[in-house]
């Protein structure tokens, strides 16, 4: 595991470790590097006996914008086909840490929450989240398709309509809307992460963790088999559209408008 991540903050509070995307200069983007510690971070705290509860949120007023599409279009020495490899690698271990993480897994949804971010929120156990923020995955205004198993989770969690309008059709969510479709427990202002949310996540560090672990395998929303056949399924036909030019030029068209906003 990397000693130091070069973009996630580690802090503990006493069985409570929270783990904080902190790339604002790319409003959280999230690159080949910061995916493979979120993998390190997740299964070392589900192996750590001191860690009974492990929090994800982002700094400052975005969670997460993403992907860094342009971290992945760097490396011209390297062809797609071995860029597609160690991007699918990295991304299937990363959601794949998700989703078999056995302790108590919370979202804190502090700004909006774009692509592979929102995807893999879904796979927390508890998501709470700022009344202004949004969760947006633009998977085919860039030529792409479903990842971090939100093809199986989206439909199951917000029901078929709701899903293919996220997945197919760019929506974007809103936080109340998210709350109507209980995609999340509840709705914070940001003000109040602080004062209100956060020391009521320290008490459920005392929690009994043995106790935890057995509920949330009796109640478990979505069966392991599943996640796994929908995360390679997903990782093998995101490589594909990768390497196609509709993706490229959509690609190429969002990256164009992102630089002149």
């Amino acid at each position: 595991m990397s000693s130091k991540p070069v973009h996630l903050l580690i802090e503990q509070f006493g069985t409570v470790r929270r783990i904080t995307i902190n790339n604002k200069r790319k409003k959280n983007a999230i690159n080949l590097t910061t995916y493979g510690d979120l993998a390190d971070q997740l299964n070392a705290a589900d192996r750590d006996d001191g860690v009974h509860v492990l929090v994800l949120t982002g700094a400052g007023d975005f969670y997460s914008s993403g992907n860094d599409i342009s971290a992945l279009m760097a490396n011209p020495e390297q062809s797609v086909e071995q860029k597609m490899k160690r991007s699918n690698d990295h991304l299937s271990r990363m959601v794949r840490a998700f989703y078999s993480f056995g302790k108590l897994l919370i979202g804190v949804i502090n700004g909006p929450a774009i692509g592979i971010s929102a995807t893999t929120a879904m796979l927390c156990d508890v998501l709470y989240m700022e009344e202004r923020a949004y969760f947006y995955t633009p998977f085919t205004a860039l030529g792409l398709c479903a990842e971090g198993c939100s093809s199986y989770t989206f439909p199951r969690l917000m029901g078929r309509s709701k899903a293919a309008e996220m997945l197919l059709l760019n929506h974007r969510m809103t936080a109340p809307e998210a709350l109507r479709f209980n995609v999340v427990a509840e709705l914070y202002k940001q003000e109040e992460f602080e004062t209100k949310l956060w020391p009521r996540i320290l008490r459920y560090g005392e929690l009994p963790i043995g106790s935890i672990r057995a509920s949330k395998q009796l109640m478990a929303r979505f069966e392991q088999d599943d996640l796994e056949e929908a995360n390679k399924r997903e990782v093998e036909a995101l490589s594909k559209r990768w390497q196609t030019e509709e993706a490229m030029n959509a690609i190429i068209n969002f990256m164009s408008r992102k630089s002149k906003m």
